[in-house]
């Protein structure tokens, strides 16, 4: 999902400053739930984790150049359901900013584009997480459907931005058609993938239920709301 360096430029940067200080405020939401529920310390630790878990993603992972962008395995719904919404939001601005520092330098000046791809998803995935899945049904007891939906929120939002940074730095011409195209089919892969991964990862947090502190993942992973 990194919109490459020249895509988006000049004065049409202004528009993601716009968009990642609405991002900023969603992280912020998110991090005040976080604080309000489980402390502040939960949302360190948690941010902590999250940070490291999303350099992983970007700089560990495979990761391949398709059309406009690239595809990343970031894993944003699993984020959200193990360690919260706040945590999450944090992490995944944070360490895609250490990978930029100490690895894709020129990636800093769509810093901005890209972390409002990022986060602006992770809100619809709270909001439709509210929606979808009981207030009495802990996250460890998701169906398969309930996962499909909050990762194809996620990963949906993610192929929507860059295409929206696509079409909008460079306009409707039949190449750059063409390279949103085979992007957002490429990423379907990972909208098939993260479920799994989703339901595989709540399955082990349920079996070592007894092993996790509250305070290194969210209390509904466990617990109704």
């Amino acid at each position: 999902m990194h919109i490459e360096p020249g895509i988006v430029h000049g004065a049409k940067m202004m528009l993601s400053l716009a968009t990642a200080a609405g991002g900023a405020v969603v992280a912020g939401k998110l991090a005040f739930d976080t604080v309000r529920q489980d402390g502040v310390s939960a949302l360190l630790s948690r941010s902590v984790i999250a940070t490291a878990a999303v350099f992983c993603f970007f700089q560990v992972l495979p990761h391949y150049p398709v059309g406009v962008s690239e595809v990343h395995f970031i894993l944003g719904s699993t984020l959200f359901l193990i360690l919260g919404g706040g945590p999450a939001a944090i992490g995944l601005a944070a360490g895609l900013l250490l990978q930029g520092l100490f690895f894709a330098p020129a990636d800093l000046p769509m810093y901005a584009v890209n972390v409002t791809t990022l986060l602006v998803p992770l809100w619809a995935v709270s909001v439709i997480a509210k929606r979808i899945i009981a207030p009495n049904t802990a996250y460890v007891d998701l169906t398969y459907r309930q996962a499909l939906v909050l990762s194809t929120t996620y990963q949906g939002g993610i192929v929507a931005w860059v295409a929206f940074w696509a079409f909008y730095g460079q306009g409707f011409g039949a190449a750059n058609l063409e390279s949103v195209a085979s992007f957002g089919g490429a990423y379907m892969l990972v909208v098939l993938a993260e479920p799994l991964v989703d339901l595989a990862v709540l399955a082990g947090a349920k079996m070592g239920a007894g092993v996790l502190g509250s305070a290194l993942v969210s209390r509904r992973v466990y617990q109704a709301a």
